[in-house]
């Protein structure tokens, strides 16, 4: 039995950080993993700058209800849930994640936590588990399922690289070449038949 696991940012929806970027015309977070391959270190610049501006959870928020999914994407996601059992396994949080699930028809995803103040300052973050793609996609093959991935930046090479199958969408120049073996596409149509093919 096949699971399909996804990347949620650069693959069905915007960049979330680089949307929050582009609103508050702070340039600095627009860094997102397809940068910087460290999340800690990514996470840590990203919560100083935050704080630097005096911004919290309700500002992104605000953000995030502006966002839609990528065109093609929600129906791509359907056509994909038709084949079989898919999983989106990202490195954003709950608190960012709801509205963009409903948008997408509420497929299952597994993120992580922010840590929130009362006032709304973001203090921190929880992962739900070292390595949260890598961790996942094993545990799913130890469970008896056989994985094929999809994503689009440094931390979605793990999961793809883990399964019977895997593949980047709409990456960098960089990460592709970088990854020549791994087959590379931008269209949802061109992901969905090399996912069927591999399910073959």
């Amino acid at each position: 039995m096949y699971i399909t696991c996804l990347d949620l940012e650069g693959v069905l929806v915007p960049e979330i950080w680089i949307a929050f970027s582009e609103a508050t015309g702070i340039p600095e977070l627009r860094r997102t993993t397809r940068d910087e391959p460290d999340y800690d270190k990514l996470m840590a610049f990203r919560l100083g700058i935050l704080r630097e501006h005096g911004l919290g959870l309700k500002e992104i928020q605000q953000v995030i209800a502006t966002i839609d999914p990528m065109p093609g994407a929600r129906e791509f996601l359907d056509a994909l849930r038709e084949l079989g059992q898919v999983v989106i396994i990202s490195d954003t949080f709950e608190q960012f994640a709801k509205p963009l699930m409903k948008k997408l028809g509420w497929p299952t995803i597994f993120c992580n936590t922010l840590e929130v103040a009362r006032d709304g300052t973001i203090t921190g973050y929880q992962m739900r588990c070292p390595q949260s793609k890598l961790t996942t996609v094993k545990a799913l093959q130890q469970a008896g399922f056989e994985t094929i991935a999809s994503g689009d930046s440094f931390n979605d090479l793990a999961m793809i690289q883990a399964g019977k199958a895997g593949f980047l969408f709409r990456s960098t120049e960089a990460i592709k070449a970088a990854h020549p073996e791994i087959p590379a596409f931008e269209a949802y149509d061109d992901l969905l038949e090399a996912i069927k093919t591999a399910m073959q």
